[in-house]
Order: C-alpha cells, then sequence, then structure tokens
C-alpha cells in the first residue's frame, strides 16, 4: 500500500532536531518508488512521521498520516486490513467516529480502545507506527507472518524507523557501515534469520512482534503472535483437512481481492499461483489479468504451462521474457531496492513481472507462502526420509568408517560437479550426529562455517567465528524453539527464517515497480490450521503438498496439479560461463575489492578454478560473494546504480556502479 517512515528525537537540542521536516522529506524520497500517488507527513516537537501512498483502498479520504477524532493519536501504514470492514460497526458502537472508509482508521480506534493488543484483532498485513501524544509514546507492529518489513535504528540521539534501509541511510549523520558480526550468517544463508542486518546499526522488527518506545529512549520489542504448537497427530480423518484447507483458503483469496483499483495473478504456471488464479476467477465470475516471465532458455522457462492454465482459465495473459543482458544490466539497480544483497536470482525476473503488471494493474496476488506451510519443497521428505536411512547407518557403520565415506565424496574427481552434487545431500556424505550438517549445509548453507574458516581473511574468522555455531545462530534459535514432528519441526523454522526473507523479496521487486503483492497462503488463520495436518497426510514419498493437491483437484487440469515443481528457476548457470565468469572474478580480484580485507585471494582463485574444471558446481557461492561486493559499492562507496540501466557491445554495464560484467 505504501511506505512509511519516521523519526523520534530523544535529544532536542541535537542538529537534526532544528530541522526535522528537511530529515523527515530526504527519508521520504527514498521510498517514493513505494507510493507515487500521494505523500503526507505529521510533526509535533521532537516527532516525525512521514509516508508514500500507493492508493488501493478509499482513494479520497484514505491520506496519511491519519489521526483520531481529537487528534492525540497518529498512524501512518503500510499494508492491507482484511477484516477491517468486519471491525468497523463494533468500533462504532463503543463511540468511535469514522471520517473515512480506510482500513487505516480501524487501526487507530484499535489502539485507542485496547492498546498495543490491538494487533491481535488484526487479520491481514501490516507493518505500521502510531504516534501517542497522550503518553509520550511511540508504538509499532508488524504482520504475523513478516508480509511487511520495518526497519529500525536507535542511538542516544534519536529512534529511527522506515520500510527500507535506504529511508535510515538519508537521515543526517547516519552512514552505512557493513555489520561485521552478520557476515557469518550471510555466507551461509543469504540473509540474518534474527534482527539484525548487514547495516551495523540497523534492526528489523521481528514478524508477529510490537515496540514501544518511551520518551526516555527506553526501547520495549514483545511477540504478540507464535505458531501454535504441534500436540497431537490428529484425530480426524484426511477428508477433514483437504475440505477444511479448501474451504478456508477460498475464504483468503476472497479476502484479498479487497480493492478500490484493477487486481491481477502472478502466474508462474506452477500449483500455488494457478490455484490463486483459479480461486480468485470461480469468485469474481469474470476473466482476470494474469501475469508471467519466462527466459528464452526452454528448460528454464514456465511460460509454456503459465499459457496452459491461462487458456483453462480464460484469463487476460501478459508475458515477458529476461534475457541475460537484461538480468545483468538490472542486478545493481535491485540490489539497491533489495537494501541487502540479493539471496536468490529469481528476484530479478520476479521485478521484471511486476514492472508487467504495473502496465495494467495495482494489486496483485500470488502463491508465495504455500511450500513452507504445507511441505512443498522436495527437501521436506527427503530429509524426513535421509533421517530414517541415517539412523540405521549409523548402527551399522562405525564412526570411523562413516568419516572416510565422507572424505572420499568430498574429495573425489571420479564423480562429475551434478553427480558429486545430488550425492552431497544423501546420509553418506553428511554428518548425522550434527543438524547444521544434515539439513542446513545440506539444503541451506551455500557457505559452511568449515568453509568460512578457509575463506575469511586473517584476522577476520578469528573476529567472526570465535563461536564455531555463529553461522548458524538464527536458524538454531527457531529450529530450537519448534515442535512436532520432523516435518512439522522443518516447516516451523523455514517459515519463522526462509519464509521471512521471500517475503522481503517480494515486498520489495513488487514495491520497485510500484505495484502491491498479496499472499493469500499467509492468512495467519489458514497458516495456523496447517500446523494441526499431521505428517502422513502432508506428504507420500518424496511428494508434498498432497492435501492442497486433492483440494483443487475440480478446479485445475491434473497436468498442472501434479505436474512435477520446478521452483522459478533462472538459468544462472549457464550465464555463470566464459565472459561472465571472467568478468565476476576479476570484480571479485580488484584491488579495490581485496583492499576490504574480507576474503583471501587464494581461496577466491581457488574456487572459480574449480568450478571452471568442473570439479566443483561453486554457482550459489560465486552468485553470493558477487552480491556482497555489489552491495558494498553502491551503499558503502556510494555509487548509486543509474535508473538508465543500458546494455552497450554485449556488456551489462550499470552506470555509476563500477561494476561491468561482459
Amino acid at each position: 500500500m505504501c511506505g512509511i517512515c519516521g523519526a523520534v528525537i530523544l535529544k532536542p537540542h541535537s542538529a537534526a532536531a532544528s530541522d526535522l521536516r528537511a530529515a523527515l522529506e530526504a527519508m521520504n524520497r527514498q521510498i517514493l518508488h513505494r507510493g507515487p500517488d500521494d505523500d503526507g507527513f505529521y510533526l509535533r516537537d521532537n516527532v516525525g512521521l512521514g509516508m508514500r501512498r500507493l492508493s488501493i483502498i478509499d482513494l479520497k479520504t484514505g491520506h496519511q498520516p491519519m489521526s483520531n477524532e481529537d487528534g492525540t493519536v497518529w498512524v501512518v501504514f503500510n499494508g492491507e486490513i482484511y477484516n477491517h470492514r468486519e471491525l468497523r460497526p463494533g468500533l462504532e458502537a463503543q463511540g468511535h467516529r469514522y471520517r473515512s472508509h480506510s482500513d487505516t482508521e480501524t487501526i487507530v480506534h484499535l489502539y485507542e480502545e485496547y492498546g498495543k493488543d490491538c494487533v491481535q484483532h488484526l487479520r491481514g498485513m501490516f507493518a505500521f507506527a502510531i504516534w501517542d501524544a497522550r503518553r509520550l509514546r511511540f508504538f509499532a507492529a508488524r504482520d504475523r507472518l513478516g508480509i511487511k518489513p520495518l526497519y529500525y535504528r536507535l542511538t542516544p540521539e534519536s529512534f529511527l524507523f522506515g520500510s527500507e534501509i535506504k529511508a535510515l541511510l538519508a537521515y543526517p549523520g547516519v552512514r552505512a557501515e557493513i555489520n561485521r558480526r552478520a557476515l557469518p550468517e550471510y555466507l551461509a544463508f543469504g540473509y540474518m534469520a534474527g534482527t539484525d542486518t548487514l547495516f551495523a546499526g540497523i534492526n528489523k522488527l521481528p514478524p508477529g512482534h510490537t515496540l514501544e518506545l518511551d520518551e526516555s529512549g527506553r526501547i520495549q520489542i514483545e511477540p504478540y503472535w507464535d505458531l501454535p504448537q504441534v500436540e497431537s497427530e490428529g484425530a480426524q480423518p484426511r477428508s477433514y483437512y483437504v475440505q477444511t484447507y479448501r474451504e478456508l483458503l477460498e475464504q483468503c483469496v476472497a479476502s484479498h481481492l479487497m480493492s478500490d483499483v484493477p487486481l491481477g495473478v502472478f502466474l508462474s504456471g506452477g500449483l500455488d499461483s494457478s490455484v490463486v488464479a483459479a480461486l480468485m476467477t470461480k469468485i469474481r465470475r469474470a476473466p482476470i489479468e494474469t501475469f508471467s516471465v519466462g527466459y528464452e532458455e526452454a528448460p528454464y522457462s514456465e511460460l509454456s504451462y503459465a499459457r496452459a492454465v491461462a487458456r483453462h482459465l480464460n484469463s487476460v495473459h501478459h508475458e515477458v521474457t529476461v534475457s541475460w543482458q537484461q538480468f545483468w544490466a538490472c542486478l545493481p539497480k535491485l540490489i539497491w531496492h533489495e537494501d541487502e544483497p540479493i539471496v536468490w536470482p529469481s528476484s530479478i525476473p520476479l521485478y521484471y513481472c511486476a514492472q508487467l503488471a504495473r502496465e495494467h494493474v495495482k494489486v496483485v496476488l500470488t502463491g508465495e507462502g504455500s511450500d513452507e506451510t504445507l511441505g512443498g519443497y522436495t527437501r521436506y521428505p527427503f530429509t524426513v526420509w535421509n533421517a530414517r536411512i541415517d539412523r540405521f547407518y549409523r548402527r551399522l557403520m562405525p564412526a570411523r568408517l562413516r568419516r572416510m565415506v565422507r572424505e572420499f565424496l568430498d574429495k573425489s574427481t571420479l564423480m562429475g560437479a551434478g553427480l558429486k552434487r545430488k550425492a552431497s545431500h544423501t546420509f553418506l556424505a553428511r554428518d548425522g550426529d550434527s543438524w547444521n550438517s544434515f539439513y542446513f549445509d545440506n539444503f541451506l548453507a551455500v557457505f559452511s562455517g568449515v568453509e568460512q574458516m578457509d575463506l575469511f581473511a586473517e584476522g577476520l574468522a578469528e573476529e567472526c567465528l570465535s563461536d564455531p555455531l555463529a553461522p548458524y545462530r538464527g536458524v538454531l534459535a527457531q529450529w530450537e524453539k519448534s515442535s512436532g514432528d520432523l516435518l512439522q519441526r522443518l516447516l516451523y523454522t523455514d517459515i519463522k527464517t526462509y519464509l521471512v526473507e521471500l517475503l522481503m523479496k517480494q515486498d520489495n521487486m513488487s514495491m520497485a515497480a510500484s505495484i502491491e503483492s498479496r499472499v493469500p497462503f499467509l492468512d495467519h488463520v489458514l497458516v495456523e490450521f496447517t500446523r494441526q495436518i499431521p505428517a502422513r497426510f502432508q506428504i507420500r514419498g518424496l511428494v508434498g503438498k498432497c492435501v492442497l493437491k486433492t483440494a483443487v483437484q475440480d478446479i485445475l487440469p491434473a497436468s498442472i496439479v501434479y505436474r512435477r515443481k520446478m521452483g522459478f528457476p533462472t538459468p544462472w548457470r549457464g550465464w555463470l560461463a566464459g565472459p561472465q565468469l571472467d568478468s565476476i572474478e576479476h570484480l571479485l580480484l580488484e584491488p579495490r575489492t581485496l583492499a576490504r580485507q574480507l576474503f583471501k585471494p587464494e581461496q577466491l582463485r581457488r574456487l572459480f578454478a574449480e568450478h571452471r574444471q568442473g570439479l566443483t558446481d561453486h554457482y550459489d557461492r560465486i552468485w553470493r560473494l558477487l552480491n556482497l561486493e555489489i552491495w558494498q559499492r553502491i551503499f558503502r562507496d556510494h555509487e548509486m546504480p543509474s535508473s538508465d540501466m543500458s546494455m552497450s557491445g554485449g556488456a551489462a554495464h550499470a552506470r555509476g556502479t563500477g561494476v561491468m560484467l561482459t
């Protein structure tokens, strides 16, 4: 819906307090793309709230910041509250007077009535900030699953917040400095699972949490929601879970159609987005608009599947094809939009799809969240079976022999990179006594803790890896909180970590194109229900999402429901060859890059040599290192990417970033 930002000056006589309006305007300009339709400010003494609006609901009277009746409570809000119409009559009966039809105003009155417990009544996606002038309190909250982002920075002088980190960096005196202690987690997972960001001193409010700040600068962050604990295997028949899930999902899709502007669907051609499109068509009883992205490289493109679904639904279908030139050209710009290094190459085609959609609609529904709540990734059933076999393997095979097998698979030159990669995922190549090795290093971590010890420059390894568990602290914290059988524990951990990063990608790439994306699979009531579904109904063999597949057989062809999952792939492996690989190696070994003293040059050269020789497929490691360096050039070296991303002579060159990939 929009972008928000603001500041609370804790030392009123500081330099920033003298021109809070100018500081707030500078912050707001950085998130113009999030809301090109309108802006608004609230300033009073030492407090400033700002917003950029993408007008979706109540186009005429939904201007923000918005206040209560007497102007003592002010809010800026990013998101959508899907149950605001149901909440309004009760609030009016309690004496609250509405001046608009906006969901934003419902938040104000809920806060007046319930204080910080107002979040318990909300159903939707949101990040909002409230200034309570009566109590001299700042209050903020983020939705339960982390669909909408919220960042903050607290110092003795000020408290800053914003929908994007770049808004905080625009505040006078704030410098972009790397958070060195976050590097192990970044190298492993590409993101930080807790409150840290890659920027020193800038944190993110966790999903399902509230934040309160008093006039002395004391901050209090508290959880208000968590996934329900799994207590039993469920006594209901499979048909109950299938029918109830279908009913709830259809209700969620219907609620997510709330809008005063045109809507569409991101249609990948996979099951999840196809289900959303089919239910939207069923509910609207009219053709919908669908948007798809693909590549010239057919093995990586799902456009044929998206077209089949579009024909089945009779949708008004739109497509865009992304070339390797466009991919490289847009990378620096999208790292700027995402604030931190891009974790997955799929962010780039997602942005191009959002650009296409913006030509026709302002809101899109997506299929995000189904895999993490219903066991859709192959790694879930694979890990369940891997763990079962490993238990027998460890009983039969002495530890010394198991270690010899692992070392052989790791160092063998008899296998090609592809076969070696597949073998590395099995119990034979994994230490079953270490969950970090068995699951996190196996499927999620690009650089394991052991590999990082070799990669980090002298001195930095001791600083960052004095604790061997440093790369895994964030994910382990959620793993240890999880309950239930192995599948439910895997899902819980990914919902709390991996999914939050996926949602950030979805939000930033869509908002970069000034379009709002909605995720009906992540309505919290629906997600809570999935925790009740027994594992035996969720997965069969190595196939997941069995409940969903059965639930939607009546609205989609079997060829779509039961086709093999592709997972929005990109031809990155194929593009990472020849001149492109040479350019990336040159960039990572330039004097200016090495002067940062993060990584050992000889280890970087070894990595590229092994990749060229086909000994080991290092494409994901190269991607991670490349993104980190471009990020540093943009945010630390202030080489901002131009909005004019041009192609010249076959080389993708983002003007102004000093990054060229030939």
